[in-house]
């Protein structure tokens, strides 16, 4: 039995700051990550637990982060996101929108007919496959440890120990392949993002401009106060909504709020600074999924990679698969239709955060994509939740998931 070191919540922000400069840092030197838009927080994280790893497997303590802090910055990330979204962008964002859900929806069922037809082959029971599939996946850890709670009650062993590690896998997978592949359809078609007072634009020019404003102290408290508002009445909301029978995640309502705010504020005369909003998610978004990735548990995957592997490899070639000739070519093959690949891969392996950082590290290089931010937090906020729990109520409702035989 190891020693347990508990990292404290501000010793844990200090270390996620070093993990980003030190992400930062290789991708500047290693030019296969900079060329394809490999996010620095997944450079840097994975390095912090390989680290981690190493340590227990010379002998040395195990190390648990406390991660009070990064509930809190995922909470201010989708504030900045509600924020941006001004009413002229939901209306821009309304057909790409249904189409993603739609899209979503399809991609729910083939991940988990994936799942299911491996654990046949393999002759393990359907239960496991759909942990294999969008349980864990697209559901990430949260969905992956409700449902195999609920799986292990009813007979099937360790059902929440296999999605945890495969949601993992999927975080680490999502994080990896979703730069790559929006930098190889940029470079492909040679895309751009779209012309300032085109019809599809979702910039204005005012939006667009540098703040001439200098930053003063008041500035400051501004931001802080608008982001302590969105975070604290959405728990208000979240609150009021779950005592009604409504379980949506925390971030959304946050995010809810924040569109209320920003057009309200359009509604009176007095728009929001976009940009001060811009950076405050940025730093959320990095610092979330930076302290999401340095503490994976690597050890415990570790002892069963072999078999955890032929499923993620399955299903790593089923979104390559997908993004490419589905995804990308039925949002119109342009410039935004490449930003939200990106982020589908992330999003269906991994989790949003991990999409929005996908599309960040691609945007940052390449330019905006306001549908992009929109559409792919939506989805993964609120659809593909509701969606992932039709597929697998339906999928469980089949005869043979109900005849076959528990291990």
């Amino acid at each position: 039995m190891h020693e347990l070191i508990l990292v404290k919540p501000v010793d844990t922000l200090i270390i996620a700051i070093g993990v980003l400069a030190l992400g930062g840092f290789i991708t500047r030197r290693v030019p296969p990550l900079q060329r394809y838009a490999i996010p620095r927080a997944v450079t840097g994280g994975l390095i912090a637990s390989l680290v981690v790893l190493l340590v227990i497997r010379l002998g040395g303590p195990a190390i648990e982060f406390d991660l009070q802090l990064r509930d809190i910055f995922l909470l201010a990330f989708f504030s900045t996101i509600g924020l941006n979204a001004k009413i002229s962008r939901l209306k821009a964002g309304g057909k790409t929108l249904g189409m993603l859900v739609l899209l979503a929806a399809v991609f729910l069922v083939l991940q988990d007919l994936v799942g299911v037809a491996l654990t046949w082959a393999m002759g393990v029971h359907p239960g496991y496959g759909l942990m294999a599939g969008s349980v864990s996946f697209a559901g990430g850890h949260g969905t992956a440890i409700a449902w195999g709670t609920t799986a292990e009650a009813a007979g099937l062993v360790n059902a929440a120990g296999i999605g945890v590690a495969f949601a993992t896998f999927g975080l680490v997978a999502g994080g990896l392949i979703g730069g790559p592949l929006g930098e190889w359809l940029v470079k492909r078609h040679d895309l751009a993002p779209a012309r300032r007072g085109a019809p599809d634009a979702m910039m204005d020019e005012e939006e667009d401009a540098p703040a001439l404003e200098p930053v003063t102290t008041r500035r400051i408290l501004g931001v802080i106060l608008v982001m302590a508002v969105c975070v604290s009445l959405g728990d208000v909301v979240n609150r009021f909504l779950f005592g009604a029978g409504v379980k949506l995640p925390g971030f959304l309502t946050a995010m809810m709020v924040g569109i209320v705010i920003t057009n309200l504020a359009d509604a009176r005369g007095k728009p929001l600074r976009q940009g001060d909003y811009d950076k405050v998610g940025q730093v959320s978004l990095q610092l979330f999924l930076a302290m999401s990735l340095m503490s994976l548990d690597l050890n415990a995957l570790a002892e069963n990679i072999a078999g955890l592997l032929v499923f993620l490899l399955a299903q790593v070639a089923l979104m390559l698969v997908f993004a490419l000739f589905v995804v990308f070519r039925l949002l119109g093959r342009d410039y935004d239709a490449a930003v939200i690949t990106s982020g589908f891969a992330g999003l269906g392996l991994g989790a949003t955060p991990v999409a929005i950082a996908n599309m960040d590290a691609l945007t940052l290089k390449h330019g905006p994509s306001f549908k992009a931010f929109l559409v792919i937090p939506l989805v993964g906020a609120f659809f593909i939740d509701i969606l992932n729990a039709i597929t697998i109520k339906a999928f469980i409702a089949l005869p043979f998931f109900q005849q076959a035989p528990l291990p």
